[in-house]
């Protein structure tokens, strides 16, 4: 990688840190804090929150028909997620330690904290769950699956693909094989030292 190119990339790096901090700063701002592991609002936020809540029967009545005869099918769709997660955890689990490299942490990944919002009814909490955990395991499986194409395979695409991940930018080039060996070789060495 030339050194322009690094030093763009750790310019993204550096702004991506400084806007996390910014809506960081801006969510604190709602007084809630995070207490071992469970999200506390200030009371009166919280009395707020109750004030809002659709009951139950009220919720049924207000939600548009094609949401339940689309429900089977979206929640059907838990056994194939479920599978996924076994099977992608285990290619991770049984494959990365030969390969060298280091373990994808699904903390990072899986972040279901929707159940602690005192405006959102049980069913609503119940669905904030299911969509996090889909959410979660895609993220999840996508750093698992980036990994190992830095491993095996760490060249771009000749035409532009839309949502690359935090791995492609430093690919190399499509079509560029001076060194190609050598390169495939560190960006394999920097995989063992990736960390989440």
């Amino acid at each position: 990688m030339n050194p322009r190119t690094r030093q763009i990339l750790d310019q993204i790096t550096a702004l991506e840190a400084e806007l996390q901090k910014i809506l960081l700063e801006s969510e604190t701002k709602l007084s809630y804090q995070i207490k071992n592991s469970r999200i506390v609002f200030e009371k009166n936020l919280e009395a707020a929150h109750h004030r809002v809540k659709l009951g139950l029967f009220r919720w049924f009545m207000t939600v548009r028909p094609q949401n339940y005869l689309t429900m089977p099918i979206i929640y059907g769709m838990a056994i194939p997620l479920i599978l996924f997660d076994m099977c992608i955890s285990l290619y991770q689990l049984s494959c990365f330690p030969i390969y060298r490299i280091s373990r994808v942490k699904r903390a990072g990944y899986f972040v279901i904290d929707h159940q602690h919002l005192a405006y959102l009814n049980i069913i609503e909490k119940i669905h904030c769950v299911y969509c996090s955990y889909g959410v979660g395991l895609l993220g999840y499986a996508q750093e698992i699956i980036a990994r190992t194409e830095q491993y095996f395979c760490p060249i771009k695409h000749a035409t532009k693909i839309l949502s690359p991940h935090s791995h492609y930018a430093q690919f190399l080039t499509y079509g560029d094989a001076t060194h190609l060996h050598e390169k495939m070789e560190a960006l394999r060495t920097e995989l063992a030292k990736t960390s989440d």
